[in-house]
């Protein structure tokens, strides 16, 4: 059995599901096999009763309605005259308004359902540091500096663009460069560590610009598509107005130190914890609360939050649920990447989206098993996956060694995979790939310590790569979504082929990608026709999107070659053949 049941308006659902034994039901399908008459009269008592006991149920109306259907069976002349009125769907559902649920099954709590935005379902983020808006290394980019930016990051197809904090800096335990714990006079310090004199959470760092001209940024960005998405970190400089005004929300040590905050092996000693188990929790739970609403107030209602498996798990389940009660079109990415269990208990008490270990899955069965687990598996009813290839925490590996076209295989794996991915841009566009020491997955020279001015026109960049992949993601529904992943078998281990589609199949979008960034690599594709919506023994177009080549293949068996120093990933749109009264025509 099964049910539904449509959604019109954003926000939470609660719904139940009761199940129980439909005894009518049960009988009328018994009489339906019954062919003896003294049998089929014997029934219609035993239907006559439950007409009786329904009838007790319902409403003065159809109680009579019903007694007249119970001397109908009683009165019957005859089998047929039985079976005709035992089967009249008047009388079914006449009884189906009164079932018998004195034994029904309900579960002990109601179900839920969060209705979000569309573009929680379907998002590109680009991230960059506002400070680094700037073309000139000394001077510290502005709010003004950015929106020189937004019309380029909009032209690329990019609709969220997400800031890291941009709140006033401590001067306390500044870091410098590279993380270093000497600054030197004008280090800027890291973004994340969060307030001093200027202000805390609901305050602008000075040197950005004034909350009028981020209003004007947030304007302005509404008026090209996109949306400003915000960073909200929990936690303190040791200069933030919090420690001095409310020294019970932080966890205090015998000697009267406060223990920075740690996430092994990473240390920040620029950054306080708050003790979310004090005594005096409930006045910060609400200011926390606040820090959501003041930004909404400026017009923000995508957040990023950071670290929030580091928080208790009751606190994200009120305050998102009083959030989404005032503003349900809030949405809430979370960066938590710590055991599947905890990311996903995250996922279930509200976050609309979630980063995911796919910064470390490179292999073909590595992609296989993870985007296999995020777009089958049960839990892919809560957790909404975002792929980023990079952040400014991780540059792995495979981005640091494989040049050029590592970046581009990356970028098409994680914008057609899933429905929702991201890039820490600049870095990205301009194939950043220098780390801080041999095992490090932290950038030389990151943006977190320092303004870095960005050339977005170095030779081999990646922005018009970049901005052909979104616009192939935004004018096929196929990649709207993300259940309708299927992966074809393809006899090459360095290649790994899938596909997706829309539920009429009038859009299908196959990928091919070459894993190994430094070799050529080909192979025979063994697609699965049923799920292309082809014929397996006719003929077809596969387009490629990105280079425009067009290839007339047949049936389920293909061959395709991939140089990864050309591109190393084929976007094939899908074209079945037709017949007309002219010539053969191909359509989507």
């Amino acid at each position: 059995w099964q049910g539904e049941f449509t959604v019109e308006e954003l926000g939470c659902y609660q719904y139940t599901v009761c199940a129980w034994v439909d005894h009518f039901g049960t009988w009328r399908e018994e009489l339906k096999r019954r062919e003896d008459p003294k049998d089929i009269a014997a029934a219609a008592l035993a239907g006559a009763q439950l007409l009786e006991e329904s009838s007790r149920r319902a409403e003065k109306h159809d109680r009579e309605r019903l007694l007249a259907w119970k001397k109908r069976l009683t009165q019957a002349a005859n089998p047929e005259e039985i079976r005709n009125a035992a089967l009249d769907p008047d009388l079914s559902g006449l009884m189906a308004h009164y079932p018998d649920r004195r034994h029904a099954s309900c579960p002990d709590a109601p179900l839920r359902v969060l209705v979000d935005p569309e573009i929680a379902r379907f998002s590109a983020w680009y991230e960059l540091f506002p400070r680094s808006c700037t073309s000139h290394p000394g001077r510290h980019g502005t709010f003004k500096d950015c929106e020189a930016q937004l019309q380029r990051i909009a032209d690329m197809g990019f609709n969220v663009v997400y800031f890291p904090p941009i709140h006033p800096i401590g001067r306390a335990i500044r870091k410098g460069r590279n993380n270093s714990l000497t600054p030197r006079p004008g280090d800027p310090g890291s973004p994340w560590a969060i307030g001093s004199d200027e202000g805390g959470h609901k305050a602008i760092h000075p040197d950005l610009g004034s909350l009028e001209d981020f209003r004007n940024l947030v304007g302005k960005a509404r008026d090209l598509g996109l949306h400003i998405a915000l960073d909200i970190a929990f936690q303190c400089s040791p200069d933030h107005p919090y420690v001095k005004e409310h020294p019970q929300w932080f966890r205090w040590h015998p000697d009267g130190t406060i223990q920075y905050a740690e996430n092994p092996p990473k240390k920040y000693q620029d950054i306080y914890p708050f003790h979310f188990e004090s005594e005096q929790w409930t006045e910060l739970w609400e200011e926390l609360k606040s820090v959501f609403l003041f930004w909404i107030g400026q017009g923000i209602h995508i957040f990023r939050v950071d670290n929030p498996h580091t928080k208790p798990f009751p606190f994200w389940e009120w305050v998102i649920g009083e959030i989404k009660r005032e503003h349900p079109g809030a949405i809430f990415l979370s960066e938590a990447f710590t055991r599947p269990k905890l990311m996903h208990r995250l996922a279930k008490l509200g976050f609309s989206q979630s980063y995911t270990y796919f910064a470390w899955r490179n292999t073909k069965e590595e992609l296989y098993q993870y985007l296999h687990e995020l777009t089958k598996r049960d839990g892919r009813e809560y957790f909404r996956p975002n792929l980023w290839p990079n952040t400014p925490d991780i540059l792995n590996e495979f981005l640091q060694i494989g040049g050029r076209p590592a970046f581009q295989s990356r970028l098409v794996l994680a914008a057609t995979a899933c429905a929702n991915y991201g890039i820490y841009g600049p870095p990205y566009e301009t194939i950043e790939h220098r780390p801080l020491q041999q095992g490090s997955e932290e950038y030389l020279d990151s943006e977190k310590y320092q303004i870095r001015v960005w050339d977005y026109h170095c030779p081999g960049n990646l922005t018009d790569f970049i901005s052909r992949v979104n616009w192939i993601r935004k004018e096929n529904p196929a990649l709207h979504r993300d259940w309708n992943l299927h992966f074809h078998s393809v006899d090459n281990p360095e290649m790994i082929c899938y596909s997706k589609n829309t539920e009429d199949l009038k859009n299908v979008i196959l990928v091919v990608v070459n894993l190994d960034p430094f070799h050529t690599q080909s192979g025979w594709l063994h697609l699965d026709c049923r799920v292309l919506g082809l014929d397996a023994t006719g003929s077809y177009q596969a387009h490629d999107l990105l280079s425009d080549s067009r290839y007339l293949w047949h049936g389920s068996r293909n061959f395709v070659e991939l140089n990864p120093g050309v591109c190393p990933a084929h976007i094939f749109l899908i074209r079945r053949r037709i017949h007309t009264e002219k010539d053969f025509e191909y359509y989507l």
